[in-house]
């Protein structure tokens, strides 16, 4: 149906107030979302806005609202590695899928070099969004800092980090030690007596130390040379399985600290004539599906709720209270038992 312009101008607010009979104030509580409207006056409101072609001035909404319906999401990875890691593809699907039923739409930003800090904290400082969403901070990353500096709402993936200016924010976390002990405990149990892990980078966020923490929960006698670390990455994962076999060529059983670095591992063992599991069984860690039950053999995993975790982060920048109490939500694991352990 054609919109209908009032006179040839934009149509105002003032217009659709008139044309429904309602209050200006009544059509700004529908525009809005408030709860405190009849549904048949939404109805009507609404029916009229379409007819008229009405759009919202939002930067005036802006001035009155104090909201800009954006929220930052801060990640401290490189771009290129961002966009080639299904787990963050995933994390993010959550975190814009919950700010769309919020009326707000993401803007990624990015930390890769030194200067990012300032510049980041600028931007946030400047008033362009209605609070940040971080993930992926390094141990002496400085944004947490930056960020009470801004005094604006914020959500952190990961657990606090000792002594940080971010310990007094929400904190959303998976279990990965518990999940990493899990998944070391199933390989023990299959029988495994020589079981390495392929950790995450020893620089980078928490969950690299907790999955390797949850490791040595249960091989606390481990020698050092069944622990091998790598990036995030699929080629990560494929050398650092090399470096292991050629270290400990025995090796019956390795956990891996990620499915993607899991289908690098996966790819060495094939190359070096091993039989996945009768020769070495193999666990990763998240389960993605699009790489775990394509991979050869299906990959047994540690679940963790991506995608609801990114959901949950977002939800909780726009809960007063959860901002109020900085408290940590740990969210749970489960050990996803396919072919390949």
């Amino acid at each position: 149906m054609l919109t209908q312009r009032t006179h040839g101008r934009r149509p105002t607010l003032e217009d659709v107030a008139r044309r429904s009979g309602v209050s200006k104030s009544t059509v700004s509580r529908v525009i809005n979302g408030e709860p405190r409207v009849r549904a048949e006056v939404v109805e009507q409101v609404r029916q009229v806005i379409a007819e008229l072609g009405y759009v919202p001035n939002h930067a005036a909404r802006q001035l009155v609202t104090r909201r800009t319906d954006a929220v930052a999401v801060v990640a401290t990875q490189p771009q290129n590695r961002l966009f080639l890691d299904p787990f963050f593809d995933c994390l993010l699907r959550g975190v814009r899928r919950e700010l769309a039923e919020h009326g707000a739409q993401a803007v990624l930003l990015f930390v890769e070099e030194p200067g990012d800090h300032e510049r980041v904290a600028d931007y946030l400082g400047g008033g362009h969004t209605d609070g940040a969403i971080l993930f992926s901070l390094r141990p002496d990353d400085r944004l947490g800092a930056l960020i009470a500096r801004t005094g604006l709402p914020a959500v952190f993936g990961g657990r606090p980090r000792a002594g940080a200016d971010d310990a007094g924010y929400v904190h959303v976390d998976g279990d990965n030690r518990g999940g990493a002990r899990q998944a070391v405990e199933h390989l023990v149990a299959l029988g495994r007596t020589r079981i390495a892990t392929v950790a995450g980078p020893e620089d980078q966020e928490a969950s690299a130390a907790d999955r390797l923490a949850g490791y040595r929960d249960v091989l606390p006698t481990a020698p050092p040379d069944l622990v091998e670390r790598a990036d995030y990455t699929r080629q990560g994962g494929a050398d650092a399985m090399g470096r292991l076999l050629d270290r400990q060529p025995g090796l019956d059983a390795v956990f891996v600290a990620s499915d993607l670095m899991a289908t690098g591992a996966l790819q060495t063992l094939h190359e070096r004539g091993l039989r996945v599991p009768e020769d070495v069984a193999v666990v990763g860690f998240d389960d993605l599906t699009d790489l775990t039950e394509s991979a050869d053999p299906p990959l047994t995993t540690v679940h963790q709720d991506v995608e609801g975790m990114g959901r949950l982060m977002a939800r909780l920048l726009f809960d007063p209270t959860a901002q109020a109490a900085g408290s940590r939500v740990v969210v749970p694991t489960r050990l996803v038992l396919r072919r390949s352990a």
